[in-house]
């Protein structure tokens, strides 16, 4: 048959409760001394009777498991005290910051011109002095901005005509170093462009080019060159 399941309280006989205690006793020294060596735990165990006796067990020295555990506990005392203290350090924190919003909140609503009933005069005019401020500093900054542009535009400008001159000196330069195009020996100039000179500046070409030879040239020879210079030939 099971055992019957014994229901934990007080028992009430002393002679049946000294019995129960002397067993429940051993057995509790033995666990604690299988726990102590099957995990290698530092265990240590405290028992006093009802009469005031005191059985103990200790896997190493009671005196420095003791010291051990009220190291530990005052360490767990300083750590809940630290915790304490800066949880509430940051509600704190978090509710001056709450509170710093909202008024700056406030404040920003009221430079728009929002939410200004309840202020006192004295408020408004704090308020306007802000506002006066403030417009004075954005004037400033255009201006400087704006006296910015114009500097940085004419340095440009200046660059610019600097840069015009010297490209027109460039063309002078170049336009008093050339040479003329020439064709033969005959300059392109010396060709008559009046309809009325045309036959006499003709005949004045013809006749340089063919006295540029050594010789009295043939009459072919002046004929060709005439057709050469795309020169009337008589």
């Amino acid at each position: 048959m099971a055992r019957e399941k014994i229901k934990i309280r007080k028992i009430d006989n002393i002679t049946a409760r000294q019995v129960t205690f002397s067993k429940r006793r051993r057995g509790l020294l033995k666990k604690a001394e299988e726990l102590a060596v099957l995990c290698d735990a530092d265990v240590a165990l405290v028992i006093f009777s009802a009469t005031g006796k005191l059985f103990e067990y200790a896997s190493s020295s009671m005196p420095e498991l003791l010291e051990k555990y009220k190291l530990h506990s005052n360490n767990n005392v300083v750590d809940k005290v630290d915790d304490s203290l800066n949880l509430q350090l940051q509600e704190s924190d978090q509710t001056r910051m709450g509170k710093e919003l909202l008024d700056k909140n406030r404040e920003l609503s009221q430079l728009r011109g929002e939410d200004l009933h309840g202020l006192t005069l004295e408020e408004l005019q704090r308020l306007e002095t802000l506002l006066e401020g403030g417009l004075n500093r954005v004037i400033r900054t255009k201006d400087e901005r704006i006296s910015n542009e114009i500097s940085t535009l004419q340095q440009k400008g200046f660059r610019l005509m600097e840069e015009n001159k010297h490209l027109k000196q460039q063309m002078l330069t170049l336009t008093s170093n050339g040479k003329r195009p020439r064709t033969r020996g005959v300059e392109l100039d010396n060709v008559a462009t009046n309809p009325d000179d045309q036959g006499q500046s003709s005949d004045s070409v013809t006749t340089n080019v063919c006295s540029c030879s050594s010789g009295p040239p043939p009459e072919d020879d002046c004929s060709d060159t005439a057709l050469k210079l795309a020169l009337p030939f008589n």
